[in-house]
């Protein structure tokens, strides 16, 4: 890791965008989706490496739901999938493109069905799964993803030469992805079959308190894993798919760590501060459990504190001072997002612009944005 200080950014940005001649995705660099502004000064310069940057590297959101793509042929709405609205994939991935996202991990949501508003704000199961409910949702949300790629609206992401692939012929990579390890049930097998339909990553914890382990927002019923969440972990080790700690309890993230034999990766989070302490966020010793086995934790541009992308930024700075640049992903959490700094796949260049201008090296920047996730994929065979 060079040495660099993130206090440098206000030095190394530059002065304001000049107006003429600017390309469609540099327009749009200067408010964030609430209108406010982002907090960064760029000069057009700065602004055309970050594009130039992506040309060339393969870049990867390690946490994203693309067009909300996981309500599309939802039978049984609730208050919060209504409230989600219809789904857009083909304006999100027409986005992507756009913006030069190399690839992204297409996270269903295993249990969506379940989730309501909780009192105190964020989201909680309202509700248990019914018999058979589970993977049968699960079969749907893959089954959009299938779709996606034979219509030839995504490249296919099963590998690290699918990304690069996608990078060369510049097209958008899915990495299919299932948030929360409810669908699993108490079955193996179903891990097995995971695979081969193309997950490549799955956050075993998600909002539901399941049968692997309890969420880092509830009080929780165990002090880490279940005894077959420790036997899920380890299949999900066998068969190639990352194990994903977003969401999980400190006990839940600490068992994994002692059971697991491949880097693991907490894919959209941020770090605690004296003056932001939210349960969706994580300590540093909490972070340093998964880097210090090989992983990665991917920053994410949510509205707890964090009010502008500049804010983001510092977020994704304080979290390479805390494990070390080669430990550090970007984990959006496009489209199901709270309360986004960030929520433009068009706008992604920005991110690589932003880091540069602060005075990371290009191989730097190039693990951040795609290089460590990549690593950690290879890593899982």
């Amino acid at each position: 890791m060079s040495n660099f200080s993130r206090r440098r950014l206000l030095g190394a940005i530059g002065a304001g965008l000049a107006a003429s001649a600017r390309p469609a995705w540099a327009q749009k660099q200067i408010f964030d989706p609430q209108g406010g502004a982002t907090g960064l000064k760029l000069t057009e310069a700065q602004m055309a490496a970050g594009q130039a940057f992506l040309l060339k590297h393969p870049s990867v959101d390690i946490h994203a739901h693309p067009g909300r793509f996981f309500l599309r042929g939802l039978a049984k709405q609730n208050a919060t999938t209504r409230a989600m609205g219809a789904p857009f994939e083909a304006k999100a991935l027409a986005d992507m493109a756009v913006g030069h996202v190399t690839a992204a991990l297409f996270n269903c949501v295993s249990d969506a069905v379940l989730l309501e508003a909780s009192r105190t704000g964020g989201l909680a199961a309202a509700r248990e799964f019914e018999p058979g409910e589970a993977w049968a949702d699960y079969q749907r949300q893959i089954g959009v993803l299938k779709a996606l790629v034979a219509k030839g609206d995504a490249a296919p992401g099963r590998t690290a030469h699918d990304i690069a692939n996608a990078l060369a012929v510049g097209r958008t990579a899915a990495v299919f992805a299932v948030e929360g390890g409810d669908f699993i049930e108490d079955r193996l097998d179903r891990i097995r079959t995971a695979y081969a339909d193309g997950v490549r990553a799955v956050t075993i914890v998600h909002y539901h308190p399941n049968q692997i382990g309890d969420p880092q927002t509830q009080a929780p019923r165990y002090p880490g894993l279940t005894p077959l969440g420790r036997d899920i972990v380890r299949q999900l080790n066998k068969t190639g798919i990352i194990v994903d700690l977003a969401h999980a309890s400190l006990g839940v993230t600490r068992d994994a760590v002692e059971v697991a034999t491949r880097p693991m990766m907490l894919s959209h989070t941020n770090l605690k501060r004296p003056d932001v302490d939210h349960p969706r966020l994580v300590s540093v010793e909490h972070a340093r459990l998964v880097s210090t086995h090989g992983g990665i934790v991917g920053s994410v541009p949510s509205g707890i504190g964090q009010k502008t992308v500049a804010e983001w930024i510092e977020s994704i700075l304080r979290l390479v001072d805390a494990v070390g640049v080669d430990h550090v992903a970007i984990g959006t959490d496009m489209d199901a997002n709270f309360m986004p700094v960030f929520a433009d796949y068009a706008d992604w260049p920005l991110i690589p612009a932003a880091l540069l201008a602060h005075g990371m090296g290009e191989p730097e920047v190039a693990k951040i944005m795609g290089g460590n996730f990549l690593r950690v994929l290879a890593a899982q065979r």
